[in-house]
């Protein structure tokens, strides 16, 4: 008997964990740079489906939207003034760090989430940055340097945290805004939308977007990258011809 009525107990929560269906969208998979690019933002939406035989729920549902850009490896330093110079002392690697990371949230997410489920799941840049994988796990020396890794991004507006940054249009409907400031770097950026209720993670949806270069910019990067030797030693001649073209205009005789 008590098998049976775990076994139901199983297929309830299953049946109650599918009963909504998260459908989202971006206003724009691809963003261009070019010469005039001072920063854009892109808009996901998201809709939610739920079965037609499934009782309503007496709470709002909750929305959690992360992006995370191009992972990169990262070096942050600690410095100590001796006289009047800054030596480098303790330092902490982050070798796939997102270049770009960003949450919005509904509501506060002290409130939607609970302290177990935002380190379990990572819900959240705190959780996420203090994660065990986010960097070598040092057995707390570390936790200044994820700090200061925070406090350097949020300084570039490349790491942020909107509480408010998710609007309810309807009850079952949703948008975001993705802001994208001129230093967030080309690549692919992952955007993970996480629907709650209650506490509980019912659904959640992976979609993708591109920031790249074009015209001039992409030309010249693509040499940069293919043709680095080439690349530096050009730029050292316009460095010593425009230094040799200031000093003939310029020149006292």
């Amino acid at each position: 008997m008590r098998i049976i009525i775990a076994l139901l107990i199983v297929v309830a929560w299953i049946g109650s964990a599918s009963a909504e269906n998260l459908v989202t969208s971006l206003s724009n998979h691809r963003v261009l740079i070019n010469s005039n690019y001072t920063g854009t933002s892109i808009t996901v939406f998201g809709a939610i489906e739920r079965d037609a035989q499934t009782i309503a729920r007496a709470t709002a549902y909750d929305a959690v939207v992360t992006v995370r850009g191009p992972q990169q490896f990262l070096v942050v330093r600690e410095k100590e003034r001796l006289g009047p110079f800054w030596l480098n002392q303790d330092q902490q690697k982050f070798p796939t760090a997102p270049a770009y990371l960003t949450v919005l949230t509904s509501r506060p997410i002290a409130e939607i989430t609970s302290d177990q489920l935002r380190r379990r799941q990572k819900i959240g840049i705190q959780a996420i940055i203090h994660a065990p994988d986010f960097t070598n796990d040092r057995g707390g020396v570390d936790e200044a340097f994820r700090d200061a890794l925070y406090r350097l991004k949020s300084r570039e507006n490349l790491y942020r945290e909107n509480e408010r940054g998710v609007t309810f249009l309807t009850p079952s409907i949703f948008n975001a805004s993705i802001p994208l400031p001129a230093t967030a770097p080309p690549g692919n950026y992952d955007v993970e939308v996480t629907l709650l209720a209650d506490t509980v993670i019912l659904a959640r949806t992976l979609t993708h977007f591109e920031l790249v270069k074009t015209g001039f910019e992409q030309q010249v990067g693509e040499v940069a990258r293919d043709w680095s030797s080439l690349y530096g030693f050009a730029t050292a001649l316009l460095a010593l011809f425009f230094g040799w073209t200031a000093n003939v205009v310029f020149r006292r005789d």
